[in-house]
């Protein structure tokens, strides 16, 4: 899989999946939850309650993967995870690296052969962001997939320049 970095905002990606990072309630919030929600309208909101009220109705667990439609997003498929917080004393770095290859997995169930990822748990939950970077990259460079293409798309500059850097010291 081709895997690529990316400056911009997830919720203009022309891919066949977009991945949210949802909080469990699956419900909507703030950051890149709240931004495709309101990009994608309420079609993705009535698919998440349609889950919550069958599959998920204590909520999506951490590092765990679900789909439902784009709604008017310019990709097919939202792909919905939920990150871990960050923990100085607490290593849930195999939680962080599920919600990549979980994500992966949705999207060969779909049969999507594009994906875009944000920046999974690095700004309000307080993930170090070179180290959600490092973790990212390695999860999408070495999990067998289907999928062709996968992008990191990282909304300001400074992130991408991290994520440059971080992806030569690998």
């Amino acid at each position: 899989m081709r895997v690529e970095l990316v400056q911009g905002d997830i919720t203009a990606e022309k891919t066949d999946a977009i991945v949210n990072a949802a909080n469990s309630s699956l419900l909507g919030g703030g950051g890149v939850d709240g931004a495709i929600h309101r990009a994608g309208g309420p079609a993705i909101l009535a698919e998440c309650e349609k889950l919550r009220r069958s599959r998920y109705g204590k909520g999506l667990p951490t590092g765990e993967a679900v789909a439902t439609t784009a709604g008017r997003l310019p990709a097919r498929w939202v792909i919905h995870t939920v990150g871990p917080h960050y923990w100085p004393d607490e290593d849930q770095t195999h939680l962080l690296r599920s919600c990549y290859v979980r994500g992966l997995a949705v999207a060969d169930e779909l049969g999507a052969r594009t994906i875009a990822f944000p920046l999974i748990s690095a700004g309000i939950f307080g993930w170090p962001p070179d180290d959600a970077i490092r973790v990212a990259l390695d999860a999408m460079d070495t999990t067998p997939t289907s999928v062709e293409s996968a992008r990191l798309v990282l909304f300001d500059e400074e992130t991408f320049e991290l994520a440059g850097d971080v992806r030569s010291r690998m």
